[in-house]
Protein backbone atom coordinates (compact mmCIF):
# COMPACT_ATOMS: atom_id res chain seq x y z
CA UNK A 1 0.00 0.00 0.00
CA UNK A 2 1.41 3.30 -0.82
CA UNK A 3 2.62 5.67 1.87
CA UNK A 4 1.99 9.36 2.06
CA UNK A 5 3.60 12.66 3.73
CA UNK A 6 0.56 14.17 4.98
CA UNK A 7 1.04 17.85 4.75
CA UNK A 8 4.14 19.68 5.32
CA UNK A 9 5.09 17.43 7.95
CA UNK A 10 7.47 14.32 8.18
CA UNK A 11 4.62 11.98 9.23
CA UNK A 12 3.99 9.54 6.63
CA UNK A 13 1.09 7.12 6.39
CA UNK A 14 -0.64 4.69 4.36
CA UNK A 15 -3.21 6.32 1.87
CA UNK A 16 -5.84 4.01 3.14
CA UNK A 17 -6.16 3.75 7.23
CA UNK A 18 -8.32 1.49 8.80
CA UNK A 19 -11.08 2.72 11.22
CA UNK A 20 -12.02 0.64 14.50
CA UNK A 21 -15.63 2.16 15.02
CA UNK A 22 -17.28 -0.45 14.26
CA UNK A 23 -14.88 -2.85 16.81
CA UNK A 24 -16.59 -3.85 20.38
CA UNK A 25 -20.24 -3.30 18.47
CA UNK A 26 -20.51 -4.91 14.90
CA UNK A 27 -17.35 -6.58 15.13
CA UNK A 28 -16.01 -8.80 17.88
CA UNK A 29 -12.45 -9.50 19.40
CA UNK A 30 -11.77 -12.45 16.81
CA UNK A 31 -12.88 -10.69 13.65
CA UNK A 32 -11.21 -7.37 14.94
CA UNK A 33 -7.83 -9.51 14.68
CA UNK A 34 -8.20 -11.16 10.83
CA UNK A 35 -8.84 -7.13 9.96
CA UNK A 36 -5.76 -6.21 11.69
CA UNK A 37 -3.37 -8.79 10.33
CA UNK A 38 -4.69 -8.59 6.82
CA UNK A 39 -4.78 -4.80 7.18
CA UNK A 40 -0.76 -5.00 8.04
CA UNK A 41 0.08 -7.37 5.31
CA UNK A 42 -1.43 -5.49 2.29
CA UNK A 43 0.78 -2.42 3.88
CA UNK A 44 -1.53 -0.21 5.65
CA UNK A 45 -0.14 1.66 8.63
CA UNK A 46 -2.93 4.13 9.72
CA UNK A 47 -5.36 3.13 12.24
CA UNK A 48 -7.68 5.47 13.90
CA UNK A 49 -9.81 4.66 17.00
CA UNK A 50 -10.99 6.55 19.75
CA UNK A 51 -12.35 6.35 23.48
CA UNK A 52 -15.74 6.46 22.47
CA UNK A 53 -15.67 3.84 19.65
CA UNK A 54 -17.97 0.98 20.80
CA UNK A 55 -18.53 2.75 24.03
CA UNK A 56 -14.94 2.00 24.77
CA UNK A 57 -14.44 -1.46 23.69
CA UNK A 58 -12.48 -0.47 20.51
CA UNK A 59 -9.62 0.79 22.51
CA UNK A 60 -9.66 -2.23 24.88
CA UNK A 61 -9.35 -4.56 21.83
CA UNK A 62 -6.60 -3.05 20.36
CA UNK A 63 -4.69 -3.30 23.10
CA UNK A 64 -5.04 -6.98 22.46
CA UNK A 65 -4.01 -7.06 19.19
CA UNK A 66 -1.04 -5.17 19.82
CA UNK A 67 2.40 -6.66 19.73
CA UNK A 68 0.85 -10.39 20.21
CA UNK A 69 -0.19 -9.58 16.15
CA UNK A 70 1.05 -6.60 15.23
CA UNK A 71 3.93 -4.53 16.12
CA UNK A 72 3.06 -1.30 17.69
CA UNK A 73 5.94 0.47 15.73
CA UNK A 74 4.65 -0.88 12.38
CA UNK A 75 1.71 1.11 12.59
CA UNK A 76 0.61 4.82 13.37
CA UNK A 77 -1.89 4.92 15.80
CA UNK A 78 -4.38 8.31 15.61
CA UNK A 79 -6.63 8.86 18.82
CA UNK A 80 -8.47 11.60 20.05
CA UNK A 81 -9.72 13.79 23.43
CA UNK A 82 -12.23 16.14 23.87
CA UNK A 83 -15.80 14.02 24.09
CA UNK A 84 -16.67 13.32 27.25
CA UNK A 85 -19.32 10.01 26.91
CA UNK A 86 -22.78 10.46 28.65
CA UNK A 87 -23.43 8.46 32.03
CA UNK A 88 -26.40 6.63 32.29
CA UNK A 89 -28.38 7.43 35.52
CA UNK A 90 -29.03 4.38 37.56
CA UNK A 91 -31.57 3.31 40.47
CA UNK A 92 -31.39 0.90 43.53
CA UNK A 93 -35.11 0.31 42.71
CA UNK A 94 -35.56 -2.69 39.88
CA UNK A 95 -38.76 -1.67 39.01
CA UNK A 96 -37.46 1.87 37.24
CA UNK A 97 -36.71 1.69 34.14
CA UNK A 98 -33.05 2.64 32.68
CA UNK A 99 -33.15 5.85 30.81
CA UNK A 100 -30.99 6.36 28.18
CA UNK A 101 -27.57 8.24 28.21
CA UNK A 102 -26.89 11.67 28.08
CA UNK A 103 -25.81 13.23 25.08
CA UNK A 104 -21.86 13.62 24.65
CA UNK A 105 -19.78 16.75 26.39
CA UNK A 106 -17.58 18.36 24.44
CA UNK A 107 -14.50 19.54 26.58
CA UNK A 108 -11.38 20.10 25.14
CA UNK A 109 -10.18 21.43 28.71
CA UNK A 110 -6.39 20.66 29.51
CA UNK A 111 -7.70 19.00 32.18
CA UNK A 112 -9.84 16.51 30.11
CA UNK A 113 -7.86 16.48 26.99
CA UNK A 114 -4.67 15.30 29.20
CA UNK A 115 -6.28 12.79 31.55
CA UNK A 116 -8.20 11.31 28.71
CA UNK A 117 -4.83 11.03 26.52
CA UNK A 118 -2.94 9.07 29.95
CA UNK A 119 -5.67 6.61 29.54
CA UNK A 120 -5.39 6.13 25.93
CA UNK A 121 -2.12 5.72 26.51
CA UNK A 122 -2.40 3.27 29.98
CA UNK A 123 -5.29 1.19 28.11
CA UNK A 124 -3.28 1.03 24.57
CA UNK A 125 0.10 -0.04 26.56
CA UNK A 126 2.05 2.59 24.60
CA UNK A 127 3.89 5.54 25.27
CA UNK A 128 2.86 7.73 22.67
CA UNK A 129 0.04 8.31 19.74
CA UNK A 130 1.76 9.02 16.43
CA UNK A 131 -1.50 11.37 15.97
CA UNK A 132 -3.86 12.83 18.37
CA UNK A 133 -6.80 14.65 17.52
CA UNK A 134 -8.85 17.65 19.00
CA UNK A 135 -11.96 15.75 18.18
CA UNK A 136 -14.24 18.58 18.48
CA UNK A 137 -14.27 22.36 18.28
CA UNK A 138 -15.52 23.59 22.38
CA UNK A 139 -16.34 27.32 22.50
CA UNK A 140 -16.00 27.22 26.39
CA UNK A 141 -12.25 26.32 26.00
CA UNK A 142 -9.88 29.55 25.42
CA UNK A 143 -7.80 28.80 22.16
CA UNK A 144 -4.67 29.35 23.96
CA UNK A 145 -5.27 26.70 26.09
CA UNK A 146 -6.04 24.47 23.15
CA UNK A 147 -2.98 25.40 21.82
CA UNK A 148 -0.88 25.05 24.99
CA UNK A 149 -1.89 21.52 25.78
CA UNK A 150 -0.95 20.71 21.94
CA UNK A 151 2.18 21.55 21.86
CA UNK A 152 2.91 20.31 25.93
CA UNK A 153 1.90 16.81 24.61
CA UNK A 154 4.59 17.15 21.46
CA UNK A 155 7.38 18.16 23.49
CA UNK A 156 6.89 15.94 25.97
CA UNK A 157 6.65 12.97 23.65
CA UNK A 158 3.24 11.45 24.58
CA UNK A 159 2.00 12.51 20.93
CA UNK A 160 4.34 12.64 17.92
CA UNK A 161 1.48 14.83 15.36
CA UNK A 162 -1.20 17.12 16.63
CA UNK A 163 -4.37 17.40 15.26
CA UNK A 164 -8.36 18.16 15.06
CA UNK A 165 -11.62 16.21 13.82
CA UNK A 166 -14.51 17.94 12.67
CA UNK A 167 -13.02 21.40 12.60
CA UNK A 168 -14.64 24.08 10.26
CA UNK A 169 -11.99 25.91 8.13
CA UNK A 170 -12.12 29.00 10.49
CA UNK A 171 -11.73 27.25 13.56
CA UNK A 172 -9.06 24.82 11.90
CA UNK A 173 -7.06 28.46 10.75
CA UNK A 174 -7.32 29.70 14.20
CA UNK A 175 -5.92 27.15 15.83
CA UNK A 176 -3.40 25.81 13.46
CA UNK A 177 -1.81 29.74 13.50
CA UNK A 178 -1.10 29.23 17.19
CA UNK A 179 -0.49 25.88 17.20
CA UNK A 180 1.34 22.80 16.01
CA UNK A 181 -1.31 21.30 13.64
CA UNK A 182 -0.11 18.44 11.30
CA UNK A 183 -3.72 16.87 10.56
CA UNK A 184 -7.19 17.91 10.18
CA UNK A 185 -9.44 14.54 9.69
CA UNK A 186 -13.24 15.95 7.89
CA UNK A 187 -16.02 14.28 6.05
CA UNK A 188 -15.36 14.60 2.61
CA UNK A 189 -16.89 11.79 -0.03
CA UNK A 190 -18.70 12.33 -2.91
CA UNK A 191 -21.84 13.31 -1.09
CA UNK A 192 -20.12 14.98 1.67
CA UNK A 193 -17.63 17.86 -0.63
CA UNK A 194 -18.03 21.16 1.56
CA UNK A 195 -14.57 20.96 2.71
CA UNK A 196 -13.18 21.81 -0.89
CA UNK A 197 -14.58 25.17 -0.18
CA UNK A 198 -13.03 26.44 2.43
CA UNK A 199 -11.27 23.39 4.81
CA UNK A 200 -8.85 22.31 2.24
CA UNK A 201 -7.54 25.84 1.23
CA UNK A 202 -7.11 26.36 4.81
CA UNK A 203 -5.62 23.56 5.86
CA UNK A 204 -3.11 23.58 2.40
CA UNK A 205 -2.08 27.28 3.69
CA UNK A 206 -1.19 26.05 6.97
CA UNK A 207 0.43 23.28 5.70
CA UNK A 208 -1.82 20.68 7.55
CA UNK A 209 -2.70 17.54 5.75
CA UNK A 210 -6.48 16.35 5.06
CA UNK A 211 -7.43 12.59 6.32
CA UNK A 212 -10.93 11.69 4.68
CA UNK A 213 -13.77 10.24 7.39
CA UNK A 214 -16.91 8.85 6.03
CA UNK A 215 -15.52 8.46 2.07
CA UNK A 216 -18.07 5.91 1.46
CA UNK A 217 -20.56 8.43 3.28
CA UNK A 218 -22.21 5.77 5.76
CA UNK A 219 -22.34 2.31 3.03
CA UNK A 220 -24.14 4.65 0.25
CA UNK A 221 -21.52 5.11 -2.26
CA UNK A 222 -21.44 1.07 -2.16
CA UNK A 223 -24.46 1.17 -3.72
CA UNK A 224 -25.85 -1.61 -1.27
CA UNK A 225 -28.87 0.67 -1.07
CA UNK A 226 -30.30 0.88 -4.38
CA UNK A 227 -32.96 -1.89 -3.95
CA UNK A 228 -33.82 -1.48 -0.41
CA UNK A 229 -32.63 -1.02 3.01
CA UNK A 230 -30.49 -4.36 3.48
CA UNK A 231 -30.97 -6.34 6.57
CA UNK A 232 -27.38 -5.47 7.61
CA UNK A 233 -26.62 -2.33 6.99
CA UNK A 234 -26.36 0.81 9.27
CA UNK A 235 -29.52 1.82 7.54
CA UNK A 236 -31.61 -0.77 9.56
CA UNK A 237 -29.48 0.05 12.16
CA UNK A 238 -31.89 1.99 15.07
CA UNK A 239 -28.83 3.76 15.83
CA UNK A 240 -28.01 5.26 12.62
CA UNK A 241 -31.22 4.41 9.92
CA UNK A 242 -32.24 7.61 10.29
CA UNK A 243 -29.12 9.69 9.21
CA UNK A 244 -28.84 6.78 6.20
CA UNK A 245 -32.45 7.28 4.88
CA UNK A 246 -31.79 11.13 5.26
CA UNK A 247 -28.87 11.14 2.62
CA UNK A 248 -30.91 8.41 0.22
CA UNK A 249 -32.15 11.53 -2.17
CA UNK A 250 -32.29 12.54 -5.31
CA UNK A 251 -28.66 13.67 -5.39
CA UNK A 252 -27.54 10.38 -3.85
CA UNK A 253 -29.21 8.25 -6.62
CA UNK A 254 -27.65 10.16 -9.30
CA UNK A 255 -24.03 9.50 -7.82
CA UNK A 256 -24.48 6.20 -6.86
CA UNK A 257 -26.11 5.15 -10.51
CA UNK A 258 -22.44 7.18 -11.73
CA UNK A 259 -20.31 4.75 -9.96
CA UNK A 260 -22.29 1.88 -10.91
CA UNK A 261 -21.83 2.93 -14.50
CA UNK A 262 -18.26 3.25 -14.02
CA UNK A 263 -17.62 0.31 -11.85
CA UNK A 264 -19.22 -1.97 -14.58
CA UNK A 265 -16.78 -0.32 -17.36
CA UNK A 266 -13.97 -1.27 -15.17
CA UNK A 267 -14.64 -4.37 -13.83
CA UNK A 268 -14.86 -3.45 -10.04
CA UNK A 269 -17.10 -2.32 -7.61
CA UNK A 270 -18.47 1.18 -6.55
CA UNK A 271 -17.06 1.18 -3.52
CA UNK A 272 -13.27 1.19 -5.16
CA UNK A 273 -14.39 3.90 -7.46
CA UNK A 274 -15.49 5.87 -4.44
CA UNK A 275 -12.44 5.11 -3.07
CA UNK A 276 -9.98 6.07 -5.73
CA UNK A 277 -11.75 9.37 -6.72
CA UNK A 278 -11.02 10.38 -2.76
CA UNK A 279 -8.25 8.95 -2.59
CA UNK A 280 -6.98 11.31 -5.99
CA UNK A 281 -8.33 14.32 -4.91
CA UNK A 282 -5.66 17.04 -4.03
CA UNK A 283 -4.84 17.89 -0.41
CA UNK A 284 -6.09 14.27 0.87
CA UNK A 285 -3.29 12.36 2.20
CA UNK A 286 -5.17 9.49 3.75
CA UNK A 287 -8.51 8.12 4.22
CA UNK A 288 -10.45 6.13 7.10
CA UNK A 289 -12.61 3.41 5.97
CA UNK A 290 -14.31 1.17 8.33
CA UNK A 291 -15.29 -2.46 8.15
CA UNK A 292 -17.71 -5.05 9.82
CA UNK A 293 -16.13 -7.92 8.70
CA UNK A 294 -13.18 -9.01 6.78
CA UNK A 295 -14.95 -9.62 3.66
CA UNK A 296 -15.73 -5.57 3.92
CA UNK A 297 -11.92 -4.96 4.10
CA UNK A 298 -10.83 -6.69 1.33
CA UNK A 299 -12.80 -4.59 -1.10
CA UNK A 300 -11.59 -1.94 0.87
CA UNK A 301 -8.25 -2.77 0.30
CA UNK A 302 -8.36 -3.70 -3.40
CA UNK A 303 -9.62 -0.02 -3.68
CA UNK A 304 -5.82 0.38 -3.51
CA UNK A 305 -5.10 -1.10 -6.76
CA UNK A 306 -7.36 0.82 -8.88
CA UNK A 307 -5.85 3.65 -11.47
CA UNK A 308 -8.83 5.63 -12.34
CA UNK A 309 -8.90 7.22 -15.47
CA UNK A 310 -9.09 10.79 -15.95
CA UNK A 311 -12.46 11.04 -17.99
CA UNK A 312 -14.07 8.61 -15.20
CA UNK A 313 -12.81 11.10 -12.36
CA UNK A 314 -14.03 14.20 -14.31
CA UNK A 315 -17.66 12.66 -14.70
CA UNK A 316 -17.99 11.57 -10.90
CA UNK A 317 -16.73 15.04 -10.33
CA UNK A 318 -19.02 16.77 -12.63
CA UNK A 319 -22.05 14.81 -11.25
CA UNK A 320 -21.20 15.00 -8.07
CA UNK A 321 -20.58 18.57 -8.29
CA UNK A 322 -24.30 19.44 -10.51
CA UNK A 323 -26.18 17.71 -7.95
CA UNK A 324 -24.92 19.64 -4.73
Amino acid sequence: MEQRTVGHSGLRVSRIGLATHTWGSHTDTDEAAVQLVAFAEAGGTLVDTSPTYGGGAAQRILAELLGDLVSRDDLVLSGCAGVVPGTVATSVDPSVPAREPAPPTIDASRRTLLRQLDRTLLELGTDYLDIWNVAAWDPRTPLDEVAATLDYVVRSGRVRYAGVRGFASWQLASLAAIAPISVAQAPYSLLARDSESALLPAADHHGVGLIASAPLAGGILTGKYRNGVPADSRGADEATAAEIRQRLDERATRVVEALVTAADGLATSPLAVALAWIRDRPGVASMIVGARDIGQLTGVIAAETLELPRAIAAALDDVSARTQ
